[in-house]
């Protein structure tokens, strides 16, 4: 993103078009490169490789009076990826359908439920079609 990207606007969601974006950070967006920073947070413990993707506090405070069930998320540890990027559920998608998914990853994890998510992610990665 640009310098000042949400200067006027505030924060809002990132755009299939989306003028804020440079060159550079839509490479680095599309093969989710922009990622990379996040392992220093697994490493440090504050994230999990797996497990529901943290929204920025503007967005949680207002999720969290829409969304009934939304702060159950906050029980488990933020991920790297979770089950609603597996199944594409990024970018503009609604968060009420991504919420599912996180709500079904915390209601049924396991180990080999993270190695699936992994492994979907992985493939994801040159296939979704909703990072921007």
């Amino acid at each position: 993103m640009r310098l000042d990207a949400e200067a006027r606007t505030g924060p809002v969601w990132a755009a299939a078009a989306d003028p804020r974006r440079t060159p550079v950070g839509r490479v680095l967006r599309r093969l989710s490169l922009d990622e990379l920073p996040q392992l220093w947070n697994i490493v440090r413990g504050d994230m999990s490789l797996v497990g529901p993707r943290p929204e920025r506090p503007n967005f949680v405070a207002d999720f969290s009076q829409r969304l009934p069930r939304y702060c159950e998320r906050h029980l488990v540890r933020p991920g790297l990826s979770g089950w609603a990027q597996a199944k594409d559920l990024r970018g503009q998608t609604p968060v009420e359908e991504r919420l599912i998914y996180d709500l079904y990853y915390i209601d049924n994890w396991s180990l080999a439920f993270d190695i699936k998510i992994i492994l979907l992610t992985l493939a994801r990665l040159w296939t979704h079609k909703n990072a921007y």
